[in-house]
């Protein structure tokens, strides 16, 4: 077998691990992109747990699940890469955006987020969502403040009781 064919085949093998590892994953357009740049913006997905890698088109389409083909197989056009998130797809989401803000050069093609298909139009609707953690204690304040009021609602009876006890007790 060709050394090269070879190759292709284990990085097709790489990838499709990687699409079984990661539920949420980014396709990006890095066109323009300087090495320095580069080097940067991978520097601060490692720092975040976040993997990027530059892919040839059709290797992607060939590790790519059935189920998502159809989806993203119109977006493997130009310079590609992937940007996986095992954990958090909305800070990966957060930093591609305030990188590209910053700096000017990247545009998200398309992006499959915990196993839904989003365009690239809608990227700035999940990058402004507010992170996990930020969600859960919103749930949790949310599912608290009833029983919060319950709580101050029982008490003050008793409290205004004692307010006009002691305000008899000013008059005498």
């Amino acid at each position: 077998m060709n050394v090269n064919r070879e190759r292709k085949e284990n990085r097709v093998k790489e990838l499709s691990s990687e699409f079984d590892k990661n539920t949420s994953f980014f396709l990006i357009d890095f066109k323009g992109m300087s090495v320095s740049r580069a080097v940067e913006l991978r520097r601060k997905m490692r720092e975040n747990s976040y993997t990027m890698r530059v892919v040839k088109n059709r290797l992607v389409k060939r590790a790519l699940k059935e189920e998502h083909i159809g989806d993203l197989l119109g977006f493997f056009k130009g310079p590609t890469a992937l940007a996986y998130a095992s954990e958090n797809p909305i800070g990966l989401a957060k930093l591609i955006k305030d990188f590209s803000v910053q700096h000017k050069i990247l545009n998200v093609k398309a992006a499959i987020v915990d196993g839904q298909f989003i365009p690239g139009e809608r990227f700035s609707e999940i990058a402004n969502l507010p992170s996990r953690d930020q969600m859960i204690a919103k749930f949790a304040y949310l599912l608290g403040y009833p029983l919060t009021q319950l709580a101050r609602s029982m008490k003050a009876p008793v409290s205004g009781f004692g307010r006009l006890l002691d305000q008899f007790k000013a008059k005498k």
